[in-house]
């Protein structure tokens, strides 16, 4: 019984850790994305994790975009957003020990790759 007790509140420790770490993920981020045009594209975005809802918007020409079909699983995430009337999916990875988001951009069967780091804007 004593053996039992032990094994459930490691794996509770664990799974709170696990919650703790993603949790680390709210809050802005910004980057830019090299594009095959040979442009680079600013990228910001504000995210708020609440348990395992994602929630947040990316930043456009036009002001804020809510972000929409948002999964997280762990430290692996991914989103939605619409840009131009296009919506481009977004495949991402949190490094918590960089402070840095590994970020798959698909733009219309476009494959890009970006890396975003906690902006210090306020």
């Amino acid at each position: 019984m004593k053996r039992k007790l032990i094994t459930t509140a490691a794996l509770l420790c664990c799974f709170m850790v696990c919650f703790a770490v993603v949790t680390d993920l709210t809050g802005k981020w910004s980057g830019s994305v090299h594009a095959p045009d040979g442009n680079d594209y600013p990228l910001k975005y504000n995210f708020k994790v609440d348990g395992d809802k994602l929630t947040g918007t990316g930043e456009s020409q036009e002001g804020p975009v809510a972000i929409t079909d948002c999964k997280i699983v762990g430290n692996d995430f991914s989103f939605t957003i619409p840009v131009g009337g296009v919506d481009i999916k977004n495949t991402c990875k949190f490094y918590p020990e960089a402070d840095s988001i590994g970020m798959d951009i698909d733009y219309n069967g476009i494959k890009m790759h970006a890396t975003l780091k906690r902006s210090t804007d306020k």
